[in-house]
C-alpha cells in the first residue's frame, strides 16, 4: 500500500460548482483534475495549482461568501505563488473582483480578490530571505 501523507485541503462550497471549475481555470489558473456527480444531483470538482489541491462542492442551503457583505467572511483562501503580478493581470481580465491592488507587505507581494461567487482569495509572492 502507498504511504499516505498528510495534507489539508480547502473545500469551498458552491451554488454551480461547473461554472467554478471553469472561472477558476480562466481567472486564477487551477487546472481541473476530476468533475463528477455526487449521489445528491450536485457536483464534486478537484483542481490543483502547481501540485496544490482544492476541492469544490455543492450543499444544499449553504451560502457562498457575498460581495455585498451580506454574509460575514469566516475564510478566505491565502496561495504562495512565484509572480503575483502576472497572476493579478490574469485574475483582473478573468473579471476578478479585486479588493486590494498589489502591494509590498513585510512577508512579500500580495493582492486580494474574490471569485465569481464572493470568496476571499490572497496571492502572495513571499519575500525572500
Amino acid at each position: 500500500m502507498a504511504q499516505v501523507r498528510t495534507e489539508i485541503i480547502p473545500y469551498i462550497y458552491y451554488s454551480d460548482v461547473a461554472a467554478a471549475l471553469d472561472w477558476l481555470a480562466r481567472a486564477f489558473g487551477f487546472k481541473e483534475d476530476m468533475r463528477t456527480p455526487t449521489p445528491s444531483a450536485g457536483v464534486h470538482g478537484e483542481m490543483n495549482l502547481d501540485g496544490q489541491h482544492i476541492m469544490l462542492g455543492q450543499r444544499p442551503g449553504s451560502r457562498p461568501t457575498t460581495a455585498s457583505g451580506d454574509l460575514p467572511v469566516t475564510q478566505a483562501i491565502f496561495v504562495y505563488l512565484a509572480d503575483v503580478d502576472s497572476h493579478f493581470e490574469r485574475a483582473r481580465a478573468a473579471g476578478a473582483q479585486i479588493d486590494k491592488a498589489p502591494e509590498d507587505l513585510p512577508y512579500g507581494r500580495s493582492y486580494g480578490a474574490r471569485d465569481l461567487e464572493g470568496h476571499v482569495w490572497y496571492f502572495t509572492t513571499p519575500r525572500m530571505k
